[in-house]
């Protein structure tokens, strides 16, 4: 094994170990933890078989194999990207629906406020 290969083991085993903890300290959300751990189990299989990305650049008709695993990369973070966009989006929805709800229930709370003092100067 090259030394790029076991760099490429040694690498994405810590990703897969801190994976592990990041979920045990609860630190991380099960469903990135996925993605996160399909791309390091992806980045392990090809630092261990490099044969299998040779073959697989051969069967597309790429020439290189470095510009399939760029590719392949930039699709990862591309559909990350687009995921992480689609999350925001809805919790700033959810905070502005919050928000809204807050400032309805402060003005309950200064009406009733406003009539409980009404109330009061009345008894007196």
């Amino acid at each position: 094994m090259s030394g790029v290969s076991i760099l490429g083991v040694v690498g994405s085993l810590v990703i897969l170990l801190s994976l592990f903890e990041m979920l045990r300290r609860h630190r991380l959300r099960e469903k990135y933890a996925l993605i996160w751990g399909l791309v390091a189990l992806g980045a392990l299989t090809v630092a261990a078989f490099p044969g299998l990305l040779a073959w697989a650049t051969t069967a597309i008709g790429l020439q290189v194999p470095a510009n399939l695993l760029f590719f392949v990369a930039s699709l990862v973070i591309m559909v990350l990207t687009l995921q992480h966009s689609s999350e925001l989006g809805r919790l700033e929805e959810r905070t502005r629906t919050l928000a809204e709800d807050v400032a309805l229930l402060q003005v309950e709370l200064e009406r009733l406020s406003a009539l409980d003092a009404e109330s009061g100067r009345d008894d007196a």
